[in-house]
């Protein structure tokens, strides 16, 4: 894989990172009891992880490490502690657990949020990172790249949203969508929009805005 414009070390992050995706992950599954067994592939691109350099400068280059780190790190806490049932079977999994990654030490959380979530106001980032369960949206078998991220959070987005994400009952006049936008509800109505506005920018088929919108329970089964 060639990324031009990117420097020799930081392309081998996201070169790494692609093969280890490909390897791991099957229709959004990943391949967890695999990895555990053998896990030189995953604690080398934790190593590029952590020596990678972060500019204020690249967008692109920004965006697309913090999201391919977070996923990273996820799959490295669930290999740590496998075989589990879910994510939240270890404590403190999202906000105690830390990884050092770009010269800083972070939770989970604090990836989402202070990274990317706080740093570009785009809810899309929610149908990218992937916290090891079922009910998020599924993990893709490539890495985001630099060049391409902005067309991949787009793609994602239009899965979510066009497919199991939500359900339409045009009967009852009712939307059900996942919980991840009631939780972070902020994140998808910024601008005076509602969640329904947000749906039907990406939604080939539109939601009329007179539908109820409710949520259904979160599925937090391991992806595996």
């Amino acid at each position: 894989m060639t990324l031009s414009g990117v420097s020799q070390n930081t392309n081998v992050f996201f070169t790494e990172a692609d093969a280890f995706f490909e390897a791991n992950v099957v229709n959004g599954k990943v391949a967890y009891a695999s990895i555990k067994d053998n896990q030189g592939q995953l604690n080398k691109l934790l190593r590029l992880a952590e020596a990678f350099t972060v500019s204020g400068d690249d967008e692109s280059i920004n965006k697309a490490f913090w999201i391919n780190a977070y996923n990273i790190c996820v799959i490295k806490g669930i290999v740590d502690n496998y075989p589990i049932k879910s994510p939240l079977d270890k404590a403190g999994f999202f906000d105690k657990d830390t990884y050092k990654l770009a010269g800083e030490t972070l939770t989970l959380n604090a990836i989402e949020h202070e990274k990317l979530i706080a740093g570009y106001k785009d809810a899309r980032f929610h149908f990218v990172l992937v916290c090891g369960a079922l009910g998020c949206p599924p993990l893709i078998n490539e890495v985001y790249m630099p060049a391409t991220v902005e067309t991949q959070l787009d793609i994602q987005t239009k899965k979510a949203l066009n497919g199991s994400f939500l359900k339409v009952n045009s009967k009852k006049k009712r939307v059900e969508v996942s919980q991840i936008m009631e939780w972070y509800k902020d994140d998808f109505t910024i601008d005076d929009r509602t969640e329904i506005d947000f749906i039907n920018s990406y939604r080939t088929e539109k939601i009329p805005d007179n539908y109820r919108l409710t949520y259904f329970p979160y599925d937090w089964s391991l992806n595996e």
